[in-house]
């Protein structure tokens, strides 16, 4: 039995959730997701808790069992308190601001780079942070890697977007001088 299917997701208070054929919806304070149920997989809801089981113990059907709850928990944290990544910019001359909602970056380009944030996103800087937050956890994080791979930290200086508390393993640079 997988340890994180097998535990049963508590539903918090202001929280509902509506279990169709094939698609689960949560509803809370910040917004409302769906999902997908995945075929081999069940899920309840009673006694204000939620749990998924698995129809037998097929390897595609156990793989499933933990992902189908790891989801669904996702989506009850995301509509009660959401999620944030930071993202640090680091360099000279890089900057980044916000520009109505879309952010504009310089990152050493001959021209500055306009990043459009998607709906259901919110990004906000802070000298140069970049806080990126939503109810998603999948959109945030796929949000946030798609601004660092417009200017991945480099391993000499370690200028570029990194996450916040990213460690860039540094390189020496040239070894001419030392012979």
């Amino acid at each position: 039995m997988s340890r994180i299917g097998k535990l049963p997701i508590v539903v918090p208070s202001g929280v509902t959730i509506t279990i169709d054929q094939n698609e689960v919806t949560v509803s809370g304070s910040k917004g409302t997701l769906k999902q997908f149920t995945m075929t081999g997989v069940d899920v309840t809801q009673q006694d204000g808790q939620v749990t998924v089981t698995r129809i037998n113990d097929d390897p595609k059907n156990r793989a499933k069992h933990g992902l189908m709850r790891a989801l669904i928990n996702n989506m009850v944290v995301g509509v009660t308190t959401g999620f944030s990544k930071k993202l640090e910019i680091n360099g000279v001359g890089y900057r980044v601001a916000l520009q109505g909602a879309d952010l504009k970056m310089n990152l050493g380009f001959s021209h500055d780079v306009i990043f459009k944030v998607p709906a259901g996103i919110t990004a906000t800087t802070e000298q140069n942070t970049i806080t990126v937050t939503g109810i998603s956890k999948q959109q945030v994080g796929q949000v946030a890697a798609e601004i660092r791979a417009l200017k991945k930290p480099e391993p000499y200086k370690g200028k570029g977007i990194k996450y916040e508390g990213e460690r860039i393993i540094r390189k020496s640079g040239k070894s001419g001088k030392d012979k």
